[in-house]
């Protein structure tokens, strides 16, 4: 990506964030579109194109079912739609809103989903596979949602503005599968990720104080330098998972979790507990 490529996306970003305190739940600049306003310009998208219903705004509106496959969203508002069932698949959300979205069920295989702001959003069942995400998911919904291979890494390139990271603060991720993704850095302090699939995922760094990690399978994840502070491992499975360098402290259930393998637990630290 060019110098002058990155300087257009950071500014893209500032001018949301300015237009969204600015204009609050007005939104003024932001085409209001009905919902068959919006499916008439998906359909008269030339074959082949990538719709362009992007810097509209959408809130509200019942969008269930809806397929938007590969459209640009960029820097849409969506909160408070319904979007149960949508298809997003390839999508672009780049500074885009949804708090508050109803995506029970939609498919966002392969979005983008940067800097994309989804507080309160409910993503129940919701099939992420593969998306890139950097975005704001504080009270989301994600249970059993798939977030398999998704890079959900911070992107520590770009932080002039600070570190750009998933946050998933206080979020339910009920038996949530995050099979063999990266969410190095996320913070995931105090949700609920019972009995959540991370086999294979990349860790690195990341927030877990005051998580509920209770039956989760952790198999082969890399936790190195993670923050497990009031953290509850009751039954989860660590097996040949790497705790290197991670912050172990009024851990709960350590003593009934399997670490078969796990590396980076001292006997110390398993008697500190």
């Amino acid at each position: 990506m060019t110098h002058r490529s990155k300087a257009g996306r950071w500014r893209v970003l500032a001018c949301a964030i300015v237009a969204a305190a600015a204009f609050g739940a007005q939104w003024e600049g932001y085409p209001k579109l009905t919902r068959e306003e919006l499916i008439a310009t998906i359909k008269e998208t030339e074959q082949g194109a990538r719709p362009a219903v992007d810097g509209k705004n959408l809130s509200e509106l019942d969008l269930s079912s809806v397929d938007f496959r590969g459209a640009n969203l960029s820097a849409s508002v969506l909160n408070g739609a319904k979007l149960v069932g949508a298809t997003l698949d390839r999508c672009n959300l780049t500074v885009s809103f949804l708090e508050g979205a109803n995506l029970s069920g939609a498919s966002l295989r392969e979005a983008v989903l940067f800097s994309t702001q989804l507080a309160g959003a409910n993503l129940t069942g919701a099939d992420l596979t593969g998306a890139r995400l950097i975005g704001d998911l504080r009270k989301a919904d994600l249970t059993k949602a798939k977030l398999i291979r998704m890079n959900a890494a911070a992107d520590m390139k770009n932080q002039s503005m600070g570190l750009m990271r998933a946050n998933l603060v206080n979020a339910t991720a009920i038996e949530a599968d995050f099979s063999d993704s990266d969410f190095s850095r996320t913070d995931f302090s105090f949700s609920d990720l019972s009995r959540a699939k991370l086999l294979r995922t990349t860790l690195y760094r990341a927030d877990f104080s005051g998580v509920v990690l209770a039956g989760a399978d952790l198999t082969g994840a890399d936790l190195r330098n993670a923050v497990l502070i009031d953290t509850d491992l009751t039954d989860a499975n660590l097996t040949n998972a790497d705790l290197t360098g991670a912050t172990l402290r009024s851990v709960r259930g350590l003593d009934k979790a399997t670490t078969t393998g796990t590396r980076g637990l001292t006997p110390e630290t398993m008697s500190n507990q």
